[in-house]
């Protein structure tokens, strides 16, 4: 991403392109399909890396559950009536409603003639004008800067401040992307350089999200695993952090360290003790940490709080060590997942691999401006007063109400029965329970080369339909079981979602006790 490309010798006849070209648009009229006596690609010359990669969450099951809906759409007979996908924090394909005020700013801002309808808040008139007076022509459809559009990125510092106490954020030091995924690979791109002839390691939390450990993949990057405490409400402690990075040092070139709060697929909070630690663990190593913080606003348990790594950082050490930290657009109450928009806020660096890295995100030449936008809305709500305020709030508190509900109703279904142990989901929008499954069923899936989870969650799939992920997809103790589900469904659909379970696991048992 961050090398320079040239081209090198000339041209010297068009001709023997143009026939070319010709003989090629004449195959493909021909056949859709090459010979494989002619193909140049193969699976063993294409890139190995990312042909070893995987992405559980988008996974055979999940091919299998859209399969299944059509199937009954079609009006084969199955023992359920309807797929319930719950892999994925997809919001709005749960059919959570959009926050009015986001689509009518994009609304106004894709087509600005209906600034002149007196149907739109003036609020929402006022922001739309504000930031397409910063847009090339003031127009969506122009590039922005590859940082992002500039008035958008000085709002998001200023929520960043505003969220920290006070701590000053430069908005020079956040650039936009597309969504947090963008981030997170830019900066794992940045620090990818070998200094000897072991890869460059990163410390990745297990049970972790499968975005780490394919990028890792696809990188050529080692990852380190450190596993999360599951008695301890998946907290983290020294020891096993200490543990990691020695074994990893061996080899790797460990230069970072991740951290997901609150945790996908954990749902966990992690304290301000936490953070401290993990902190002195990161400066005594000469780690950079790269806070996954993209779950922010979603924090239910009444006796847990979102604490930024930044704000630790600044009000409670001494340490001023390189932190990249990511927000997203995707989940919150927002659920914009589609519109692809998230930011990156970095700390500590160097202004001359500030440079470096600004001018590799070049290449991407600049992320959605939709989704900037969106990201905008997010970072700058409407303020009490204005036109939007009020049913910008009630959608808002009536999302994040109906999460916190799932989230106790979620764990508390799961340890009601045999064999099922969950922690509670203290924030983002998932849980992730334990599995204690009999023998029996262990043998049964090594028979089918199965995973014994993959097989627990591909019978829950096809007897009633319910698809969700296996906790080996994304990383888990030796020896122990788990799956991840969202929380995502809409009230109705996930308490028939939790019954489903209940009367599948009885079932489940029932057969292999």
């Amino acid at each position: 991403m961050f090398n320079s490309i040239s081209f090198r010798g000339s041209f010297r006849s068009k001709a023997p392109i143009r026939v070319i070209i010709n003989l090629n648009l004449k195959a493909c009229l021909s056949s859709t399909k090459p010979s494989l006596s002619t193909s140049l690609l193969n699976v063993d010359n294409i890139n190995q890396n990312i042909r070893n990669l995987e992405y559980a969450v988008r996974g055979p099951l999940v091919i299998r559950a859209a399969q299944l809906k059509k199937e009954l759409k079609q009006g084969a007979k199955k023992p359920f009536k309807s797929v319930i996908s719950a892999n994925i924090g997809d919001c709005q394909a749960m059919n959570q409603k959009p926050i009015t005020f986001i689509r009518q700013v994009l609304a106004c801002a894709t087509d600005t003639r209906l600034l002149a309808s007196s149907d739109v808040p003036n609020d929402v008139k006022d922001r739309v004008k504000e930031i397409l007076e910063y847009c090339g022509g003031a127009s969506v459809g122009s590039y922005s800067d590859s940082g992002g559009v500039e008035i958008i990125r000085k709002h998001i510092a200023e929520y960043i401040k505003e969220r920290d106490g006070g701590v000053e954020c430069d908005w020079q030091n956040v650039f936009l992307s597309t969504g947090a995924t963008q981030s997170i690979k830019t900066i794992l791109s940045l620090i990818n350089q070998r200094k000897s002839s072991k890869p460059v390691g990163v410390m990745i939390p297990i049970p972790q999200y499968p975005l780490y450990s394919a990028t890792l993949c696809e990188f050529g990057m080692h990852l380190a695993s450190y596993y999360l405490n599951e008695d301890s409400n998946w907290n983290l402690s020294l020891d096993e952090l200490r543990r990691s990075f020695k074994e990893g040092k061996e080899k790797s070139d460990i230069r970072a360290i991740v951290v997901i709060n609150p945790g996908n697929p954990t749902g966990s909070v992690l304290t301000e003790q936490n953070i401290v630690e993990i902190l002195d663990f990161a400066n005594e190593n000469n780690l950079l940490v790269i806070a996954d913080e993209v779950y922010q606003h979603n924090v239910y348990d009444e006796n847990s709080k979102f604490h930024s790594f930044k704000k630790v950082m600044f009000t409670k050490t001494n340490h001023r060590i390189e932190l990249a930290s990511t927000m997203s657009a995707s989940k919150g109450f927002m659920g914009e997942c589609g519109l692809r928009g998230g930011y990156c806020e970095i700390s500590n660096f160097r202004d001359d691999v500030r440079a470096i890295l600004y001018k590799g995100l070049s290449s991407w030449l600049c992320p959605s401006v939709l989704g900037q936008i969106t990201m905008d809305c997010v970072v700058k709500p409407p303020k009490e007063g204005q036109d939007s305020f009020l049913l910008f709030e009630s959608e808002k508190d009536k999302i994040l109400a109906d999460l916190k509900r799932k989230a106790k109703l979620v764990a508390d279904t799961f340890n009601s029965v045999e064999g099922v142990k969950s922690n509670r989901v203290a924030g983002a929008m998932y849980a992730f329970p334990r599995l204690l499954l009999p023998e029996k069923v262990i043998q049964e899936a090594k028979s089918r080369n199965l995973a014994p989870d993959y097989y627990y969650v591909s019978e829950f799939l096809e007897n009633f339909g319910v698809c969700v992920v296996p906790g080996s997809g994304f990383g888990q103790q030796p020896g122990t079981y788990h799956f991840r589900t969202t929380i995502l469904p809409q009230p109705d659909i996930f308490e028939d979602m939790m019954d489903r379970f209940r009367k599948f696991h009885t079932q489940f048992l029932t057969r292999f006790s």
